[in-house]
């Protein structure tokens, strides 16, 4: 049980928390000023210390390096006590466990930081054994270069001690890279250390010009630096976790070095530890700048979800068309010529790097409104082979009596030919030179003559089915409103769902692509067969928020931003999760939902 950590937002793994101090210190943060160490044991019997809370007060502990035998651990494990003052305990992967402190310092951190598939191994674990709601703490390692993939990876408490010391061995260090002291002709960095300093002369040239000794810049001010470059750092972090946009800097940052590099690559290959900690909803720009972002865990769920969740249920022809710059695709200038030549006579869905496929009912779904991509015309291999895997298991999942390939030649072309041979419906080609064209639109157009439109009642009732699929699971949709006379008032995109009395069920958010339910909703929707997702709370009423200390038990599936099912003995409401499912279980602090609707039994 932690009384003195509490976390405020994530993104991914990495989180923004507030280490509860006389002086709260916002994380990811530098904890040196913070931190009172009572010692270690292999030196002798300590005393317990009083604790205060100014400090966080590291306990009597003993220290393994890595590699440690497993047995030797277990042998000389600490037995740490439950106090009441702001305490961090030291273990290792192997050891980790509740201890009921507030922090965790990982002590072999500086045998594996630097070594991207054991760096992966090790904090997995610990984050896995250790409470959700406790900060995890690497002391020794961090630097300005490695502070972000650290904090990535689900790191919270930092120190400048690496920094400093490679500082005074005469290292200046800055978020790119390393320079050895001697080698720098001037000082790329305005910090309090740097400023007015030079590096451009020795001691002895500038006694002979009359240069003030305090005017040069010497080992101590690089310590110093170093150490106002890694605050830099994490302030940066700091902010992009708030923006939901850390992983897009960690692809460009971490590019400096290789090991950072391999590091987050090693993570996007534990998909489930990175899955269950990313929301499903976001507001924020996605920018997919390498073929690393193919990999996100954004970009694969949404192509997952696409592939065996989304069921197409027009029974028109399928229009493959290429993505736009503007989103949704349906407000560019390109799209709106897609859709003039259509005339609701083909279901239309766009194909798109880095996403994959997407169907025209789910071009607001985060992310694919949301995203934004380097465009050069050229299709990379890595990109051709997503997405003609995505466009392969869509067109297995869902059957069509044509498909209308309206792409120009190159990279759309190659992932249609490729794909065209493994599904049992032929491909029909229809751009001369570019998508747009008078000739193109004019064969787009001529190709689904004598095709049946569809009206707007079905194009409103398949789009929110589309995304309760999206939400809840495969054939979610039909399972929801399998009772209900479904009926559709105002406009795309604010569509609102309301059975046949008129009774709102849900709301389309135009900003994220879902669904959100009232509370006549929620019930329809718990009593239906589609899959739910429920947090179970104590005897109370929520009022605006459910904190974590109130839920009793929370379903594994649950992701931050997910829509959930609020029941307790004597409250029943619907809201949006601001935790993952376990973490609402294991946190003593922090907001686990934010209630939309709520009525007392």
């Amino acid at each position: 049980m932690t009384d003195y950590f509490e976390i405020h937002g994530r993104d991914g793994a990495a989180r923004l928390g507030e280490l509860r101090l006389t002086d709260p210190l916002t994380t990811p943060a530098l904890v040196d000023g913070s931190v009172d160490d009572a010692g270690s044991l292999w030196t002798g019997e300590r005393e317990m210390p009083h604790g205060y809370r100014e400090m966080l007060t590291i306990l009597p502990h003993r220290s393994f390096p890595a590699g440690a035998d497993e047995r030797v651990q277990e042998t000389f494990a600490v037995d740490y006590p439950d106090v009441d003052f702001p305490s961090a305990a030291v273990v290792t992967a192997e050891t980790a466990a509740d201890y009921g402190s507030d922090a965790y310092i990982l002590s072999n951190a500086p045998g594996f930081v630097g070594h991207a598939s054991a760096f992966r191994d090790e904090i997995i674990a610990a984050r896995e054994a250790l409470p959700a709601d406790t900060a995890l703490y690497l002391s020794g390692v961090a630097t300005p270069r490695n502070a972000a993939t650290l904090a990535y990876a689900g790191v919270d408490l930092f120190d400048a001690k690496r920094a400093r010391v490679r500082g005074l061995q005469g290292f200046y260090l800055t978020a790119e890279d390393e320079y050895f002291l001697e080698d720098l002709d001037e000082l790329p960095c305005a910090c309090p250390a740097c400023r007015g300093k030079r590096v451009d002369v020795d001691a002895e040239e500038a006694e002979a010009r009359g240069i003030a000794a305090s005017a040069l810049f010497d080992r101590e001010d690089c310590a110093d630096h170093n150490e106002f470059a890694l605050e830099a750092e994490l302030a940066t972090v700091r902010r992009r976790i708030r923006d939901g946009r850390l992983r897009d800097y960690i692809e460009g940052q971490a590019r400096h070095d290789q090991w950072l590099t391999a590091a987050f690559r090693e993570f996007d290959a534990q998909y489930g530890y990175l899955e269950e900690r990313t929301p499903v909803i976001r507001d924020s720009e996605l920018a997919a700048s390498s073929s690393d972002s193919l990999r996100r865990v954004e970009i694969q769920r949404f192509a997952d979800r696409v592939t065996s969740r989304y069921r197409n249920r027009f029974s028109n022809p399928l229009v493959l068309v290429p993505c736009s710059a503007t989103k949704p695709y349906s407000e560019s200038q390109s799209h709106a010529q897609f859709h003039d030549a259509v005339q609701y006579r083909g279901h239309l869905a766009s194909m798109t790097s880095p996403i994959g496929v997407v169907p025209m009912e789910l071009e607001l779904t985060y992310p694919a409104q949301h995203y934004d991509t380097v465009v050069t015309g050229r299709w990379s291999e890595d990109e051709k082979s997503f997405v003609a895997s995505v466009l392969r298991l869509y067109l297995e999942r869902n059957e069509y009596s044509r498909v209308i390939a309206h792409v120009p030649e190159g990279g759309y072309r190659d992932i249609c030919d490729r794909v065209a041979g493994d599904v049992d419906v032929d491909f029909e080609y229809t751009v001369d030179d570019h998508p747009t064209t008078t000739e193109s639109i004019a064969n787009l157009m001529s190709t689904l003559d004598g095709e049946l439109k569809y009206g707007k009642r079905e194009r409103q009732h398949n789009t929110v089915k589309a995304l309760a699929d999206y939400q809840f699971g495969p054939d979610a949709g039909d399972a929801l409103f399998a009772d209900v006379d479904l009926q559709t008032t105002s406009r795309y995109p604010k569509l609102q769902v309301r059975d046949d009395d008129g009774e709102q069920l849900a709301a389309m958010v135009p900003q994220y692509g879902v669904l959100a339910f009232t509370l006549a909703g929620a019930r329809v929707w718990e009593e239906s067969d589609a899959p739910t997702k429920r947090v179970e709370i104590d005897g109370f009423v929520p009022h605006g928020s459910v904190l974590a200390p109130g839920v009793v038990d929370a379903d594994d599936d649950i992701r931050v931003g997910d829509e959930v099912v609020v029941e307790g003995p004597k409250a029943f409401g619907v809201g949006r999760a601001q935790m993952f499912g376990s973490e609402m279980v294991e946190s003593t602090r922090g907001e686990a939902v934010q209630m939309r609707h709520v009525e007392e039994r």
